[in-house]
């Protein structure tokens, strides 16, 4: 047979039309099964098994269509079926009217494909964090919490080291996604683990688990790569070393993963995972020990363990001149204590900065000591410009660091750099998804920014991490009261923490004031009064602990006996004016003195203490908290009855980002002797229920 009557033959035969169906129907089973296998968790290698299947039936399929004909008998070979009785040309057509479906039913597959997520993304109306989880990157990874097989429990910290030092080398690699540390703690419990899903809520198509050993002088460290999407293991090691030779195992782990995922280390990186942060076992387990106390707390319990903290610290670096990252998280904790009220003092602050200057003696330009360098000047001097660019140092060799953009976009929102300040929240939640004081502070900008759609589900994101916090529940019931004055979510949530009991009710004791006093109820009111702990509350904007006698004085100024409120605010004047005696340049103590001077009647002092806090902390310089010292101002002219003043004050903060909010003008107290002003009804009106219209809304 010559090559022209071959051709001729293939196209009698069909072979052209079966080749063409053959393609278009593997495509289109291709395409089903790339869509579907992962929705019923069948493993990727299934996907793999079918595509190889379709090629090599191609050629099969070739041959049976060059050998076999369709006849109204059946099937016959091709040689046995004389011209006349051959139906090749009604069996192509029919090839063609199948193929021609199937194409178009597999471009509306493609097309839905190709549309759907680009439909998504033109009308999702939130950021990155927000939205559906995002395509996992390939090159990421979670390290979670290494078990602790000794018998001694207390190696525990020894064995969080392990796992801790691990995780850090990884992520000064850029070319990885590496989870932070306070997303993946609690996962701690190996037992529970349900890989699939942890990847999932990570974000991360692989993890590392392991296991520590340490009995004596030995160690043994055992250590495994798993794939979150099908749980296939891709490597595991078991390393049974000397103690001294830990450090040695944890860059070796680290960078054997950064291998095993393909990743490009830089000559730096590669320098930069084969330096242990210590020689010292017994320091580094003070230094864990001292990280898990550091938890920056604001409630009156929180310095205990931040002093505890330092102790730990000093006694690490003590063991180690050259522990940098002890230093560091020495300064941290001073910085904590300095800025968060417990002992806003240039000798707190100095201490900050001794710990800081032997870190950079020691290693000046490493990431850590850039981190601590943007806090000291940010927490130290409010220096915004500084702590910005050492940020950005730190970005060139911490690319994995959550604390880079959180700290980016705290100092953002303060210079009024609303657009860039949620890009970096939403970066910061991405590399630390499951981290509760992270996603809240979060939902705590958007809200002040009165977008409270987003601001509500961060919140309850961060409540499914937390579940009992009192902070996020009390703010999620407290949007509706500032978005449009509908106190019935937050008498809800209040009359859940009665039922929770006296934990419950001490931590939201200042709602329950503001629910009552809004409502103008003397009787919860007072029953809210025996809530509040003898120590006070802090007022978490400012950073400050609110003496009792000011929230007596408060309730019995509005709704009760004038002698009560002058007895409670004087005791509340004696405890504040120490505090701005020693500090005098701490804005919340002079706001809150000049609150109570005014409830005192004392004219001159609370209107000089008020002044002095704007001074301290003007819009120019704080875009986030300055609002509120305006509004304090704002409240004390109007007890003062400066009414003129107040109204002028009130104008200012509520045409500010973060400044009062619509319910609070329109139910609270403070404005009752406003409230028939003419001045004072306009302000209501220009700041209507869902204010878009501020900078930074949608």
């Amino acid at each position: 047979m010559n090559s022209r009557n071959f051709l001729t033959e293939l196209k009698r035969r069909n072979v052209y039309k079966v080749a063409v169906a053959y393609a278009v129907v593997s495509w289109l089973l291709i395409q089903i099964a790339t869509q579907v296998f992962p929705f019923f968790e069948i493993p990727n290698w299934a996907v793999r098994l079918v595509v190889l299947l379709l090629i090599l039936g191609f050629p099969v399929t070739l041959v049976l269509a060059w050998a076999f004909e369709i006849t109204p008998e059946g099937i016959k070979r091709a040689d046995e079926v004389a011209p006349e009785q051959s139906i090749t040309r009604r069996t192509g057509r029919k090839l063609i009217g199948i193929t021609v479906a199937i194409a178009v039913a597999g471009a509306g597959m493609f097309a839905a494909q190709f549309i759907r997520p680009r439909l998504m993304r033109a009308s999702a109306p939130t950021p990155v964090a927000l939205t559906a989880a995002a395509p996992i990157p390939e090159k990421s990874i979670a390290v979670l919490p290494f078990e602790n097989l000794s018998d001694n429990k207390q190696n525990s910290y020894f064995a969080d080291g392990v796992q801790d030092e691990i995780l850090t080398d990884l992520a000064k690699v850029a070319d990885l996604k590496v989870i932070s540390r306070t997303s993946v703690m609690q996962y701690r419990k190996s037992a529970a683990r349900n890989l699939r899903e942890i990847g999932r809520q990570l974000g991360v198509a692989h993890v590392l688990e392991g296991s520590v050993q340490r009995e004596g002088n030995k160690v043994r460290v055992n250590a495994q790569l798993i794939d979150a999407r099908n749980d296939a293991h891709l490597w595991a090691h078991t390393y049974d070393r000397n103690l001294s030779d830990v450090f040695a195992i944890q860059s070796e782990i680290a960078e054997t993963i950064a291998g095993q995922l393909q990743a490009e280390l830089s000559p730096r990186e590669k320098a930069a995972i084969a330096q242990a942060p210590t020689t010292d076992v017994v320091a580094n387990d003070l230094y864990i020990r001292a990280r898990l106390l550091d938890e920056s707390s604001n409630d009156p319990g929180g310095e205990k363990s931040m002093l505890e903290a330092v102790t730990l610290a000093e006694e690490a670096v003590r063991r180690d001149p050259n522990f940098l990252l002890a230093y560091c998280l020495l300064c941290e904790i001073h910085l904590d204590l300095y800025w968060g009220g417990f002992d806003h003092t240039t000798a707190r602050r100095d201490q900050a900065f001794a710990a800081l200057q032997a870190a950079e003696r020691i290693q000046p330009d490493n990431g850590e000591v850039h981190i601590q360098k943007a806090i000291y000047a940010y927490h130290g001097f409010r220096d915004y410009d500084t702590a910005r660019a050492e940020c950005e140092k730190a970005r060139e060799t911490l690319p994995n660091s959550s604390r880079v953009p959180f700290y980016l976009g705290v100092i953002d929102r303060r210079q009024a750099r609303w657009d860039e300040s949620l890009r970096n929240f939403d970066r910061a939640i991405e590399l630390d998804p499951r981290f509760f004081p992270l996603v809240e502070e979060a939902a705590f900008t958007y809200g002040g920014l009165d977008r409270y759609e987003e601001a509500e589900t961060l919140l309850k994101r961060a409540i499914a991490l937390a579940p009992k916090d009192y902070f996020a529940r009390t703010l999620l019931a407290l949007y509706p009261f500032y978005e449009r004055g509908d106190l019935g979510p937050l008498r809800e949530q209040l009359d859940r923490f009665r039922a929770e009991g006296p934990e419950a009710t001490s931590n939201a004791a200042d709602a329950f004031i503001q629910y009552a006093l809004a409502r103008r109820d003397l009787k919860a009111a007072e029953e809210a009064l025996t809530f509040v702990p003898e120590t006070g509350l802090v007022n978490t904007t400012w950073n400050f602990l609110q003496p009792r006698g000011w929230f007596v004085g408060l309730v019995e100024k509005t709704l009760g006996d004038p002698e009560k409120a002058r007895q409670a605010f004087s005791e509340a004047r004696g405890i504040v004016a120490k505090t701005a005696q020693k500090q005098p340049n701490y804005a919340p103590a002079q706001s809150v003195l000049g609150l109570i001077d005014a409830g005192l009647g004392r004219k001159a002092e609370a209107i000089a203490e008020g002044k002095r806090a704007c001074e301290l902390l003007p819009l120019s310089k704080d875009s986030w908290e300055g609002p509120s010292y305006v509004s304090n101002l704002a409240i004390i002219y109007t007890w003062l009855g400066e009414k003129d003043s107040a109204l002028a004050e009130l104008a200012i903060s509520t045409s500010h980002p973060a400044g009062i909010r619509y319910g609070e003008l329109k139910l609270e107290p403070f404005w009752d002797s406003l409230r028939q002003d003419p001045r004072f009804q306009k302000i209501v009106a220009s700041v209507p229920p869902h204010a878009a219209s501020k900078p930074g809304a949608k």
